[in-house]
């Protein structure tokens, strides 16, 4: 396998116990899709205390908003307990995405135009919020909330670090307290 180093690598989630006495482990994702993990072939699991391993994913399945998923290698409670609360990490290179999507990591620090040239602020975090996302934006003085909507974002241009958004009534006002 190819070396991979720890800026290549994405956080995806969270080992949130062992599940099972066959050292199946419970994750908890923080990926669109399970299918995630599976088209990836193999994770990264940092343990707290511990160098970053390498396993390739042999199956995953839902239970309620975590994954069940099997590693070649975890073959045991006791191996499986020694990732309780590790890091799922996943190499940037091998995640697919949809056309029109796009990843956290990439749109946090986007600098926010709305559609009239006015500067808004950058990404600072988004927020996810069941139907659709929310891209809190702060500048020095203030912070606004674009939903992630077709209708509220008209461009995002990621190399050159850009989101431009809809000027529509009200957005802004919605933002004031």
């Amino acid at each position: 396998m190819d070396p991979v180093f720890p800026g290549n690598l994405l956080l995806l989630g969270r080992v949130a116990k062992p599940h099972g006495l066959k050292g199946l482990v419970k994750i908890r994702s923080y990926a669109r899709s399970g299918y995630s993990f599976l088209d990836a072939g193999a994770i990264f699991l940092r343990p707290v205390s511990g160098e970053i391993c390498e396993f390739k994913v042999l199956s995953v399945r839902p239970l309620g908003n975590d994954l069940i998923i099997e590693l070649d290698g975890l073959n045991s409670i006791d191996h499986a307990e020694k990732f309780r609360g590790a890091e799922v990490l996943i190499n940037k290179e091998r995640l697919t995405r949809e056309e029109e999507e796009y990843f956290w990591y990439e749109l946090i620090g986007l600098k926010v135009y709305l559609d009239t040239g006015k500067y808004l602020g950058a990404v600072s975090q988004i927020i996810s919020a069941g139907s659709n996302d929310i891209y809190e934006v702060r500048d020095e003085e203030k912070e606004v909330f674009i939903p992630a909507t077709h209708e509220a974002v008209k461009e995002i241009d990621l190399e050159n670090r850009k989101m431009v958004v809809s000027a529509m009534e009200g957005l802004l006002n919605l933002n004031e307290v």
